[in-house]
């Protein structure tokens, strides 16, 4: 009853509503090219390799995050992200020229800059949600944020294989553009007053260097991102063995699009229930709980049954999801307005990067150990890692407690 209460506060919001309905738009579009690239490439040239190339190539800017970040405090928000909408746009038309290996290059040339760019407009969006909706509801937000995200994964990626499969590539570019332009409509009708940014002293190395140094220095902030960027390394790691996994239970390769799929299942019910959830706990201790959870579910896929594996799926669905809702909104609620860009960015970087990194580890590590060994060392590193961030937390308790007994009258 609280999770629908609270939902129904989000979306009652305006600009909260009007704000997940673009996001609900751009995620299709999103998730419509990721799968569709891939399968392009693939077509084109005949090789694995390339096709996978295509997801880290939309990874590829991560690293540079805290600096993409600050161009999000240098201007007004909202502007900023019409305009970011339509620029992408404009450059998914130009993948109408991409019909031979030779002009293979244009497509790896517009996901780098798709993927910069998004870095760029996903610091604003923080920053502009934080700004819009109340910060008691920014947790109920985030999980919203999530649920609809991964709904997108459940059905998108199959809407752009189909439309890929009857019109080819340049149809699902054109798709994924016209997402953008509505969202950049959308993100025109919000209705939030912001004033020209302050112009800084500070130099563009010591702007950047400003949202790294508020991570590090804060107490809250530090340990949640750096849990985050934890999690996703080993989720990474356990998410490269998924096809031996899948050999394992007797089943082809395709199997492992019905692994995903329950799993997007438990992200969705994460994002329903993780705003009241994370009043109740507390940032740390969701975060911890939703670790513990990623480490018992990748422990568990370890055991060769199915439906160990299809509950194991959903476990951790649920469980991975938790943490980044978590680090996120404290990064929201912890972060003055000016410094919010940059500092979201950062943090993006320090969470995600290291899924990049387990992706390239893991690929080499399964093929020294099979899953049944992995995934438990993987789940036992998890579980350790969500002791000691639940320790921290009632560590961390138990000395303000102290501190209020000795500041108060005897």
């Amino acid at each position: 009853m609280t999770t629908s209460w609270s939902v129904i506060r989000v979306l009652r919001n305006r600009d909260a509503g009007l704000y997940l309905a673009g996001v609900v738009v751009s995620a299709f579009g999103t998730s419509s090219l990721w799968l569709a690239s891939g399968v392009w490439v693939k077509d084109l040239t005949g090789s694995d390799g390339l096709a996978a190339l295509c997801l880290l190539t939309l990874w590829a800017a991560t690293p540079a995050g805290p600096a993409l970040g600050a161009l999000a405090d240098r201007m007004r928000r909202r502007p900023l992200l019409v305009g970011a909408n339509l620029g992408l746009a404009a450059l998914l038309l130009t993948l109408f020229a991409v019909d031979s290996t030779g002009r293979l290059w244009l497509l790896f040339a517009v996901l780098f800059l798709y993927g910069a760019v998004c870095a760029v407009h996903d610091a604003a969006e923080s920053a502009l949600v934080a700004a819009v909706v109340p910060p008691e509801l920014l947790g109920d937000f985030n999980g919203l944020r999530t649920a609809v995200t991964e709904g997108m994964k459940l059905v998108a990626p199959l809407t752009g294989a189909g439309l890929y499969a009857l019109y080819g590539g340049p149809a699902v570019a054109c798709l994924d553009a016209v997402t953008f332009v509505l969202a950049a409509g959308v993100c025109a009708l919000l209705r939030v007053g912001e004033e020209r940014p302050a112009r800084s002293g500070a130099g563009r190395l010591e702007q950047t260097a400003q949202g790294i140094r508020h991570l590090w220095e804060h107490p809250v902030l530090r340990p949640l991102v750096a849990a985050g960027g934890a999690t996703m390394l080993l989720a990474a790691l356990a998410g490269s063995t998924v096809y031996a996994v899948v050999d394992r239970l007797g089943h082809s390769p395709a199997y492992a699009g019905v692994l995903y799929a329950f799993q997007g299942a438990g992200s969705v019910a994460a994002g329903l229930v993780s705003g009241s959830a994370l009043r109740r706990l507390g940032a740390r201790r969701f975060a911890a709980a939703g670790m513990a959870l990623t480490g018992a579910a990748a422990a568990a896929r370890a055991v060769p049954s199915d439906p160990v594996a299809l509950v194991s799926c959903v476990a951790g669905g649920l469980g991975l999801p938790c943490v980044l809702i978590a680090a996120f909104t404290a990064v929201q609620r912890e972060t003055p307005g000016p410094l919010l860009g940059r500092a979201t960015a950062t943090a993006n970087t320090l969470v995600f990067t290291p899924n990049v990194l387990g992706l390239a580890l893991g690929a080499g590590l399964v093929e020294l150990a099979g899953p049944g060994l992995l995934l438990p060392l993987y789940g036992v590193v998890l579980l350790a890692t969500a002791v000691a961030l639940a320790q921290r937390t009632g560590s961390a308790s138990r000395t303000a407690a102290r501190s209020s007994s000795d500041a108060s009258p005897t």
